[in-house]
C-alpha cells in the first residue's frame, strides 16, 4: 500500500480498495463473533474521511439487508470514555432498527440476547427524539436555540458499546469506521420535554447512576456530555449537515455517555437511574 509521508503523519493512503477490505475485516467479524484486528493498517490514523467511508459501507450492506436508519449516536462525548478509548474527540454513528432493544425495559420484555455481541460494554445517557427534522440551508442556522426547538422530547437510555478489534484495540479512525463501536441500545418508554415545559427537564443537569446487579459502578452528570447533552445534540446536527444526511423528524439520537462505560456478564442485571425520569432496568441473558 502507498505510503502518505510528511513531518506531521506518514501512514497508509486509503484506496477504494483498502476501504473495501476494511468493511469486509470488520463484517466478518460481526458475522462470526470473533474479533478483528485493527483497520488503521488499511485507512490509517488520521484519515477521517476513510473511516466514515468505511462505516457507511458497513451501514449500506446492513440496509441492503433488509435493516431501517432510526436515528444516530453520538460517542466519545465524555472525557472519562475519551479516556477509557485513548481518544481526544467525539464521533458519531448509526442507529438501525435492528439495533433497538428497548423491549428487554418493558414490564415482561424478557432479558436481552448476547448473540450478537462480541465484546459489550455498558454506559447510560440521555437521548432525544426529534419532533422536526434538523435540516437548514446554512450551517450557521444549526444553533443552540434551533436544536433545542427540534426536540419533542428525552429519554434515557442505555447504550450497549461493542467492537469488532480484539481487545478494543483501538485509535479514533478505528472506532469510527466500526460504526463508533456500536452494538444495540434501550431507551424508556417515557420521555420528558425540555425546559420550561411544564415538567420538562434540563439535560446538563441531570444526574446519572448505573448499577450492575445492585453494586453502582458508573457515575455522572449531563455536564459530562460535551458541556450539555444538547450541545453534543447541536454537534452532531453540524457533522450531518456536512456529511449531506441530515437529522430527521422521528429520529432517535443517543447523546453521549455520562459517565465511563463499563463491563457486563451474561445474566447481570443492569439499572440507570436518571434524575427526571423513571429508572431504566434491563438483564441480560445467561
Amino acid at each position: 500500500m502507498a505510503q502518505n509521508c510528511n513531518r506531521f503523519y506518514c501512514g497508509p493512503v486509503a484506496t477504494p480498495d483498502s476501504i473495501h477490505a476494511a468493511v469486509t475485516r470488520l463484517a466478518d467479524a460481526a458475522a462470526t463473533r470473533v474479533p478483528c484486528p485493527p483497520v488503521r493498517d488499511l485507512i490509517g490514523t488520521d484519515d477521517l474521511a476513510a473511516a466514515y467511508a468505511v462505516q457507511q459501507g458497513l451501514v449500506q450492506a446492513r440496509l441492503a439487508g433488509g435493516a431501517t436508519v432510526v436515528g444516530r449516536k453520538i460517542g466519545a462525548t465524555s472525557k472519562a470514555v475519551q479516556d477509557q478509548l485513548g481518544v481526544d474527540q467525539p464521533d458519531f454513528g448509526y442507529l438501525l432498527d435492528d439495533m433497538d432493544v428497548s423491549a428487554g425495559a418493558a414490564p415482561g420484555g424478557g432479558p436481552i440476547s448476547m448473540e450478537r455481541l462480541l465484546q459489550p460494554r455498558v454506559e447510560a445517557e440521555v437521548a432525544f427524539r426529534l419532533g422536526s427534522d434538523i435540516a437548514p440551508a446554512s450551517e450557521d442556522e444549526i444553533t443552540a436555540d434551533a436544536v433545542r426547538a427540534a426536540v419533542e422530547v428525552a429519554l434515557p437510555a442505555l447504550e450497549i458499546v461493542d467492537s469488532r478489534i480484539d481487545q478494543w484495540a483501538i485509535t479514533f479512525t478505528d472506532t469510527v469506521a466500526d460504526n463508533a463501536s456500536s452494538g444495540l441500545y434501550v431507551v424508556g418508554r417515557e420521555g420528558r420535554p425540555l425546559a420550561p415545559a411544564a415538567a420538562g427537564i434540563e439535560p446538563v443537569d441531570v444526574e446519572m447512576s448505573l448499577t450492575i446487579n445492585g453494586e453502582v459502578r458508573s457515575s455522572g452528570t449531563g455536564a459530562a456530555c460535551l458541556g450539555d447533552p444538547l450541545e453534543a445534540l447541536r454537534w452532531l446536527a453540524v457533522q450531518c449537515h456536512r456529511f449531506g444526511d441530515p437529522l430527521r423528524a422521528g429520529q432517535v439520537v443517543l447523546s453521549g455517555a455520562l459517565g465511563p462505560f463499563v463491563p457486563f456478564a451474561p445474566g447481570d442485571r443492569v439499572v440507570a437511574s436518571i434524575s427526571g425520569f423513571e429508572p431504566l432496568s434491563v438483564e441480560f441473558e445467561e
